[in-house]
Order: C-alpha cells, then sequence, then structure tokens
C-alpha cells in the first residue's frame, strides 16, 4: 500500500504564491455565490478559506527573544 507524502520543502516565495491563488481563488468563489447564490460556489469557498487557514496556522512566526516590544 503506498503512502502519502507528509513531507513537503516549500520556501517563502513558494508559499506566498500558493496563499495568492488560494486569495485569488477566494475572490472567484466569493463573486460566483453573489452572482448565482450557488451552493456549490459556497462549499467550494468553505473548502478554500479553510485550506488557507490550516497553511496559516502550520507557520511558525519569528519573534525575537530579547528587544521585543509587543504590542
Amino acid at each position: 500500500m503506498t503512502k502519502y507524502n507528509d513531507k513537503f520543502n516549500i520556501d517563502l516565495g513558494e508559499m506566498d504564491l500558493i496563499e495568492d491563488a488560494l486569495r485569488g481563488q477566494i475572490k472567484t468563489l466569493s463573486s460566483a455565490a453573489v452572482e448565482r447564490a450557488c451552493e456549490d460556489s459556497a462549499a467550494k469557498l468553505r473548502t478554500v478559506k479553510e485550506l488557507l487557514g490550516r497553511l496559516h496556522n502550520q507557520k511558525v512566526f519569528y519573534r525575537p527573544k530579547q528587544g521585543y516590544l509587543g504590542g
């Protein structure tokens, strides 16, 4: 039985490109859902937004240990 590859080597530029493409897809699906009140577009829109959220949640954000001024 084959296994899925769960390790990906993606740099920051590629991640930005993926996120931009997903945001473009959200824009397209949003306008289609409004124009046609299509349930299929709404379901796809929800799926793409969830995927974008999962990508965001997997990021590790840099925060300096010293000299950090939070706000």
